[in-house]
């Protein structure tokens, strides 16, 4: 489990600062028009809050959704968010454990979530979540990726407004082109990079459909 997420006080800190990430809404807004309208289960991993859940929800009213995270602050905000919401459960996981029986799913997403684990692990993520959607669905990750040059990596904390000492020590950060090839070996189509904003970059793909 992610320790700095388990106490209180650094989780909180994370959600006071969440709306100030640059060009976060761009990314969320590409990856709603992703979303097939006709989605009914959707799965969000390591949903904090349950912010970007929420979003996928509001257009899809219909739709049922699962809300999973480890931290139990992150998780306490979810149920508030969503206490007048039937349809949404919510489970306490460790994403580094791999992923528990919940059913299919026609869309699953992740928001800043996945770089916290080891890159084997991000592998065995994307597995077990291509065996969790139903065949067409899509799984699209909003996430924090590593920069291609050390430079671009001391500009992009420059636009956050901190330094090195100020990163976050769980991040365990993997670039875009090495996450797109381990989509594919699972067996995703249309993998791509859908957007990118320097170490913000919203990936994913399509479970083939059965013909």
């Amino acid at each position: 489990m992610i320790q700095e997420y388990a106490r209180a006080e650094y989780a909180l800190n994370y959600l006071a600062k969440a709306d100030t990430i640059p060009h976060r809404t761009e990314g969320e807004a590409v990856l709603l028009s992703f979303m097939p309208p006709q989605a009914m289960r959707i799965l969000d991993l390591g949903a904090g809050d349950g912010r970007l859940l929420h979003l996928v929800l509001l257009d899809r009213p219909q739709a049922e959704g699962v809300a999973l995270d480890a931290s139990p602050t992150m998780l306490d905000a979810a149920r508030t968010r969503f206490a007048k919401y039937a349809g949404v459960e919510i489970v306490h996981h460790d994403l580094d454990e791999r992923l528990p029986e919940l059913g299919r799913f026609d869309a699953i997403v992740s928001g800043f979530a996945i770089h916290h684990c080891t890159h084997p692990r991000k592998a065995a993520i994307y597995r077990e979540i291509f065996e969790m959607l139903e065949p067409g669905g899509v799984f699209c990750n909003l996430e924090h990726v590593a920069s291609a040059t050390p430079e671009l990596h001391a500009m992009f904390l420059n636009q956050l407004g901190i330094g090195p000492a100020d990163e976050d020590p769980s991040n365990k950060l993997a670039p875009v082109d090495v996450q797109l090839e381990m989509l594919r070996s699972c067996g995703f189509q249309h993998v791509d990079c859908y957007w990118k904003w320097m170490e913000l970059a919203l990936f994913g793909g399509w479970k083939p459909a059965i013909e």
